[in-house]
């Protein structure tokens, strides 16, 4: 089965387009953040979200942390797929299933240590992939993607180990290290946003050399 590939921070129409050419499988359009790159206004989210044909996968990445705020925001954008990036707090994962039904939920994981092995296995049962990346929400200003640094694969293969949903792995991967990530993890699909740009934009010969590499793994 190949992996697929997410390609985050997508800015505009035209970066959607390049992603898609060059073979992403889905796309990361990141809403409000309190930190960390690739952030577009919900309009813009709204207005790529609209150009995507399908298969695409298209990921509002929302750091919105109640199930009512979730929804809202969801219902602004209309993206296939929504990209929990911090713990649900209040309501449930039931509940955004009920008002968005046909939406799919991926909920992060921030691989810390062994605590986050635990964590993703309560939670993989209330939805459809787990994304494993390298934030840390226990900082004042919490980091919530888009840190560009390696956590420790080791986890991340026990976590994919023992859950019966999708992987995504992501956290400092690029063209150079791409392969022994999933030759370690073994994940259903790989996510990333600096590593294929260049000064915040997307990078053609970056991003050509992560998918050959991706293919070829």
């Amino acid at each position: 089965m190949k992996t697929r590939i997410k390609i985050c921070c997508i800015s505009s129409q035209e970066e959607a387009k390049q992603a898609i050419a060059a073979g992403a499988d889905a796309l990361g359009l990141v809403g409000h953040m309190p930190s960390g790159p690739g952030v577009i206004s919900d309009q813009e989210i709204a207005k790529i979200t609209l150009t995507v044909p399908p298969p695409i996968a298209t990921f509002l990445l929302t750091s919105e942390t109640t199930a009512e705020a979730i929804i809202s925001h969801h219902q602004m954008v209309h993206t296939n797929t929504i990209q929990i990036v911090d713990s649900l707090t209040s309501g449930t994962y039931r509940q955004i299933r009920e008002a968005l039904p046909g939406i799919k939920l991926v909920q992060v994981i921030h691989v810390v240590d062994e605590s986050s092995v635990e964590e993703a296995l309560r939670v993989a049962p209330e939805v459809d992939a787990i994304l494993l990346d390298s934030g840390n929400p226990a900082l004042k200003v919490k980091e919530l993607g888009g840190t560009g640094r390696v956590h420790d694969w080791s986890l991340s293969q026990k976590i994919r180990e023992r859950l019966n949903v999708p992987i995504f792995l992501a956290g400092g991967l690029k063209p150079e290290n791409v392969q022994e990530a999933i030759r370690t993890v073994g994940p259903f699909g790989v996510d990333l946003c600096s590593g294929v740009r260049t000064d915040g934009r997307l990078d053609a010969d970056k991003l050509r050399r992560f998918v050959r590499a991706v293919r070829e793994a």
